[in-house]
């Protein structure tokens, strides 16, 4: 008797990447851009619309940097009370509370722009 050869057994499945949002889907959403809705997202407001349109609730770039501005500002703010909360040290560091936020504001919206 002649044995017929098995074939190869199949690759072990690839190892999980970490979680990042998904590259923007190619093509406009709404007429914008993903990476231009992505960062117009920071601006609070236009992220919660956003989360609201149907359009833009659907792209799953447009929709973490959105949860992500909205996350943003709530974590601002209760770190804003918090400090206003502590006498002397609390007061001084929330002089330059807002050139933090700010900043990171700024760079979030940059990386949302280069479709990061």
């Amino acid at each position: 008797m002649s044995e017929t050869p098995q074939p190869p057994p199949p690759p072990p499945p690839s190892p999980a990447k970490p979680s990042t949002p998904a590259p923007p889907e190619s093509g406009q959403v709404g007429g914008l851009e993903p990476n231009v809705a992505a960062a117009l997202a920071y601006f609070v407001f236009i992220g919660i619309i956003w989360l609201i349109l149907e359009p833009y609730n659907k792209n799953r770039f447009i929709r973490f940097h959105s949860i992500q501005a909205i996350g943003l500002a709530v974590v601002s703010t209760g770190i804003s009370i918090v400090l206003g909360m502590i006498p002397v040290l609390g007061w001084i560091l929330l002089i330059f509370f807002p050139l933090v936020v700010f900043v990171v504001w700024v760079i979030c919206a940059v990386k949302a722009f280069q479709n990061e």
